[in-house]
């Protein structure tokens, strides 16, 4: 998300209206205003974002897709493209078509035999959203931020309208909220839910606090490592990144999120590449514990470097210590614009701090140092950010609390879904929520889980609407109604892209019939769904 702009000079008393108004950025939200056009209704676009696409065009170019089998629609669509792209001898810069490795994330990355590419760079990525944006006539008013305090009016438990910080009003008959964090609906008073619930909520097994469960080798595990600035004297204090607090009981609901991070695009191709350099704000003693995680032995650094095409990568978190900035965005969803771009901040310092540390300090082993010092940002990626992503990885927010909660129960299959609009395969994700101190002393990770369901899943229609006495005519694809573990897998890319043009199919429907968003008939939206090529049984 950008920095906020100085609205006291942008203020404008214009008036928009659309059949529907979205307001985000996202990929779920192009693909929404997509299937509005193609329905034959007006839509606008109202994002925040100067760049669109959300994660899939900054950074998150090696898919996390799961069962392929059940991306459908114009989220396949959009993959289809990709291919398009990679089909031309142009697009391969930096390397050989022939000379790409073709490695996915349990799929290959070209699929010819289907027409569709799951590992890609950005900026094709943002190409491909523009090219929807173009081809679809949508109009896009972008870096235009929600006033979250005043701006939005509900009657009736129906929101008429809602005004940017520079004043524009957006008016609609149904709206979508396709922001990952859920502000408009939060803004429009419906109710939602942060953090990790207790077990007993939903009766999950998988859900709050878990300690002492490690399911990757995102841990301290193997290492005992003092979490003390003096290793041996703990009255010396915490070394950075350490809470004091108790991680509470197993089971136990908070308030914390799981990490964010930045999925950053890297390259060794020196004719492509920016030396990793020192941030606006850098202290080596933020990343003590990693130098004690070489000291000790550790050597996965380069673990998560994922291939994409020309010779780079998506780098994602691996190990102990590495680009999740753990703790530091608690806040974050409920806080300003303003305190958001702080945190935003922090977290692009801490990372770019942490390569810059790998690469000149003295404690780094040599073969590391030499190795990371031959990596560097891709030079021809976010050429208007310094080569930095625009989107922070916001792997959790705010989510709502709807009409249908899904949970553990939904993506394990203890259940039956009651009308599903889309389907999802991928584990139930977490990354670590907390650093901790353990009653022996050392230091350790809490919240990283993985857990695979053993068949696709159906996602509810019920989880992307809010209770009809909140509101009526809102449709949130993204925040949408989930607890933390179930989250952890419906958040993947395509899922979001899957939930964008369903709520967008059933925006249209409830204005066709007149009719409440939680009262539209479900025959008529399984059918559209159908017709328009999504996966909604197997």
């Amino acid at each position: 998300m950008p920095i906020i702009p100085n609205c006291d000079k942008l203020i404008s008393k214009k008036s928009y209206k659309a059949d529907v108004i979205i307001y985000g950025g996202t990929s779920s939200a192009v693909i929404a205003a997509v299937q509005i056009k193609k329905m034959g209704k007006s839509v606008i676009l109202v994002s925040p974002d100067k760049h669109l696409g959300g994660l899939s065009s900054s950074g998150l170019g090696y898919t996390d897709t799961g069962n392929k089998a059940v991306i459908g629609g114009l989220s396949r669509e959009f993959y289809h493209r990709i291919y398009n792209y990679y089909a031309k001898e142009e697009t391969w810069k930096w390397q050989k078509k022939e000379d790409y490795g073709n490695q996915g994330q349990g799929t290959p990355a070209i699929d010819g035999k289907n027409r569709t590419m799951w590992i890609f760079e950005p900026h094709i990525a943002e190409q491909v959203f523009e090219d929807f944006i173009k081809e679809y006539n949508i109009i896009v008013h972008r870096e235009a931020f929600l006033n979250r305090n005043s701006g939005v009016e509900v009657n009736d438990g129906e929101i008429k309208s809602f005004r940017t910080l520079s004043g524009q009003k957006y008016a609609a008959k149904v709206f979508i909220d396709a922001t990952y964090e859920g502000d408009l609906m939060a803004a429009a008073g419906i109710n939602y839910h942060v953090g990790r619930e207790a077990n007993n909520k939903y009766d999950e097994k998988w859900n709050g606090v878990q300690k002492d469960v490690f399911h990757h080798k995102h841990n301290f595990m193997d290492f005992n490592i003092s979490p003390y600035k003096n290793p041996e004297n703990p009255s010396s204090g915490l070394v950075h990144g350490v809470s004091k607090e108790h991680p509470g009981k197993t089971g136990s609901g908070d308030k914390k999120l799981q990490a964010y991070n930045f999925r950053l695009c890297l390259t060794q191709v020196k004719d492509n590449l920016v030396p990793f350099y020192k941030p606006d704000s850098y202290n080596e003693d933020d990343y003590e514990l990693l130098a004690r995680l070489y000291e000790a032995g550790w050597d996965e650094t380069f673990n998560k470097f994922d291939p994409i095409p020309n010779l780079k990568t998506d780098t994602n978190n691996h190990g102990p210590f590495s680009t999740d900035f753990i703790g530091a965005n608690y806040e974050y969803p409920e806080a300003s614009y303003e305190r958001r771009a702080e945190i935003i901040k922090d977290h692009e310092n801490y990372q770019k701090g942490l390569f810059y540390f790998i690469a000149t300090d003295e404690r780094i082993p040599e073969d590391i140092q030499n190795k990371i010092k031959t990596w560097g940002y891709a030079k021809d990626e976010f050429q208007d950010n310094n080569n930095w992503p625009h989107q922070i990885y916001v792997r959790e927010a705010r989510r709502m609390l709807g009409e249908y909660v899904m949970t553990e129960h939904d993506i394990l299959g203890h259940k039956k879904v009651p009308q599903p609009i889309a389907m999802g395969s991928y584990t139930m994700d977490s990354h670590n929520v907390q650093r901790y101190i353990t009653p022996d002393g050392y230091v350790q990770n809490e919240g990283d889980l993985g857990i695979k369901p053993k068949n696709p899943y159906q996602i509810a229609y019920g989880a992307i609407v809010p209770k009809k006495k909140e509101c009526s005519n809102l449709l949130v694809p993204l925040a949408l109604s989930s607890s933390h573990i179930a989250f952890g897998s419906i958040r993947m890319e395509p899922v979001f892209m899957i939930l964008g043009q369903s709520a967008a199919t059933a925006a249209i429907i409830a204005i066709e019939e007149k009719k409440p968003v939680q009262e539209i008939n479900y025959k008529s939206l399984k059918a559209e769904l159908k017709k328009e090529g999504q996966i909604i049984e197997l």
